[in-house]
């Protein structure tokens, strides 16, 4: 009951919105940074596999 009276009566501050959109914001950009430095690792690891098995092969006699 005291947050719905304090909600209608007082409002929210203007700048704990905009702090809290900021930091939303923040939490998404960071969310996508952390996506593409995934998606970055997974294909370095797969690179690394690549050259991994490449070099375990024996040399074809020639």
């Amino acid at each position: 009951m005291a947050k719905a009276l304090f909600g209608h009566v007082g409002g929210s501050d203007p700048r704990m919105v905009s702090e809290m959109r900021r930091l939303q914001q923040r939490v998404r950009d960071l969310e996508d940074e952390i996506s593409r430095l995934q998606a970055q690792n997974d294909q370095l690891s797969m690179a690394v596999s690549d050259v991994a098995s490449a070099t375990d092969r024996e040399p074809a006699l020639a």
